[in-house]
C-alpha cells in the first residue's frame, strides 16, 4: 500500500509540473538565405497576410556597423559585402523571398525609425514609426504602392490629440468594425481606434479607460502601486474575436485587457520585477476560432509565454538568451499564421525573424521549457 500511495503521489506531482498547451519547434533553417548580399539590420515588426506570406520590417543602414556588417554600403566600398535589405521583405511559408521593397519616396513621409508592420483584411500594409518626430501612420498595397498616410510628421506627442499621432509602435484591425487599433505608443500614451478607410480618430484611451495624461511619471517600482496611466510605450493593441481588446504595458510589465469601447476588464502582470525596457512587448493569438492562447514575447527575460487568453494564466513558455536557433536576443514581435506557426523577429543586435512549427497541442512542462529544438518527430 505504501509504494502504491507513493506512486500516486508522484503521478500527481508529475501531472501539476505538466500542463496541455501548443507545442511548438524552432525551424533552423528558415527563412531561406537573402540574395544580393543583403543583411538585416533591427527587425522591428512582424505581419501575416492572406496567404500565409510572413512581411517583415528592418531598420536597415541605421542599425548596421558599416565597417563590420556592410562594408558594400560604404563610400567608397571596402568589400564585396554586404548590404542592407530593403525595409520591407515579404516571404512565401516556406521561407523564400518573395518581394522587398519600402523606403523614402514620392507623396509620403517615412518613417526616421520605422516600427510595426502590419496586413489589413485587403491586404494591404500598415506601418508606424518611434523616430523623434514620427508622427505619421502610412499604408501601402500588398506590392508596395503608396495609398495614404495618416498624420503628418513633426508634431508634439499630445495623447489627446485627435489629428495625429505620437511615434506609433503597431497597427492591428477589426475588419468587421472597419477600424484599425493603434498602439500610440512611444511619444503618446494611449490606444487609438481609427475608421481603416479614412485615418480619422474615433475614440481613445489610457490604461484602465482613463483620459490619458502626458505628464512625467516616476521610474517603476514594482512594489509601488500600480500605476494609472501607460508607460511609454504603449507596445501593441491586439482586438479579438470576442469583443476584447489586448493591450501591451511594456515598462508597466502588464497586459491590460479592455472592451472595443475603451472599459476595462482586467490585467495581469507578467514578470513584473522586469525594469528597463519591460516584459510584455507583442501579442498574437493562436488561430482557433476561440483564440484560445495567447502568445506574449517578452524581450527582455528572452522568452514566448503561452497564456490562456481567459484566463491570463501562464501556462509554459519556451526560449532563452542566445543567438542560435530558438533562442532570442530582444525579441520584439510575434504574429501567427493560419497554420498555427508563430514567427517572431528580434531588435537591437538580434537582426532576425525566426520561423516556430506548430506541432500540435499536447503535453509540455509548466513553466519553462528552454529552447524548443527539433525532435525529428
Amino acid at each position: 500500500m505504501a509504494a502504491l500511495g507513493a506512486a500516486q503521489a508522484t503521478l500527481q506531482a508529475d501531472a501539476r509540473q505538466t500542463v496541455q498547451a501548443p507545442k511548438f519547434e524552432v525551424d533552423p533553417l528558415w527563412p531561406k538565405p537573402l540574395p544580393n548580399h543583403w543583411i538585416l539590420g533591427s527587425v522591428i515588426g512582424v505581419g501575416i497576410d492572406s496567404r500565409d506570406h510572413v512581411f517583415i520590417i528592418h531598420r536597415g543602414d541605421s542599425t548596421l556597423n558599416q565597417r563590420t556588417e556592410a562594408g558594400a554600403n560604404a563610400t567608397p566600398p571596402i568589400a564585396e559585402c554586404c548590404r542592407s535589405a530593403p525595409p520591407i521583405l515579404e516571404f512565401d511559408p516556406d521561407g523564400n523571398l518573395v518581394k522587398a521593397w519600402g523606403g523614402p519616396g514620392a507623396g509620403y513621409d517615412w518613417p526616421s525609425s520605422n516600427h510595426g508592420v502590419a496586413i489589413d483584411d485587403n491586404d494591404n500594409v500598415w506601418i508606424g514609426g518611434n523616430g523623434a518626430m514620427d508622427s505619421q501612420i502610412l499604408k501601402f498595397s500588398h506590392d508596395g504602392k503608396f495609398i495614404a498616410q495618416y498624420g503628418a510628421p513633426k508634431q508634439a506627442a499630445n495623447s489627446n490629440d485627435t489629428s495625429h499621432f505620437g511615434r506609433v509602435a503597431k497597427i492591428t484591425f477589426d475588419a468587421k468594425a472597419g477600424e484599425a487599433y493603434v498602439a500610440d505608443g512611444y511619444g503618446n500614451k494611449r490606444v487609438a481606434v481609427i475608421d481603416a478607410s479614412t485615418g480619422s480618430i474615433k475614440r481613445y484611451w489610457g490604461a484602465y479607460g482613463n483620459k490619458p495624461d502626458d505628464a512625467r511619471m516616476p521610474p517603476y517600482d514594482a512594489s509601488a502601486p500600480l500605476a494609472q496611466q501607460f508607460r511609454n510605450p504603449v507596445h501593441c493593441a491586439e482586438p479579438t474575436s470576442d469583443g476584447l481588446v489586448y493591450v501591451c504595458d511594456r515598462p508597466n510589465d502588464r497586459i491590460q485587457v479592455f472592451q472595443k469601447d475603451g472599459k476595462f476588464v482586467k490585467e495581469v502582470r507578467v514578470a513584473k520585477e522586469t525594469r528597463g525596457d519591460g516584459s510584455v512587448w507583442d501579442i498574437a493569438f493562436s488561430r482557433d476560432p476561440q483564440q484560445k492562447y495567447l502568445y506574449l514575447a517578452d524581450g527582455k527575460n528572452e522568452r514566448v509565454y503561452v497564456m490562456d487568453r481567459q484566463s491570463l494564466e501562464i501556462l509554459t513558455w519556451f526560449g532563452d538568451g542566445g543567438r542560435q536557433p530558438g533562442q532570442f536576443f530582444a525579441v520584439h514581435s510575434i504574429a501567427s499564421d493560419s497554420k498555427g506557426n508563430v514567427y517572431t523577429t528580434e531588435t537591437y543586435e538580434g537582426k532576425r525573424v525566426q520561423k516556430f512549427r506548430y506541432k500540435g497541442i499536447g503535453t509540455v512542462p509548466r513553466g519553462n521549457q528552454g529552447v524548443v529544438w527539433p525532435t525529428g518527430k
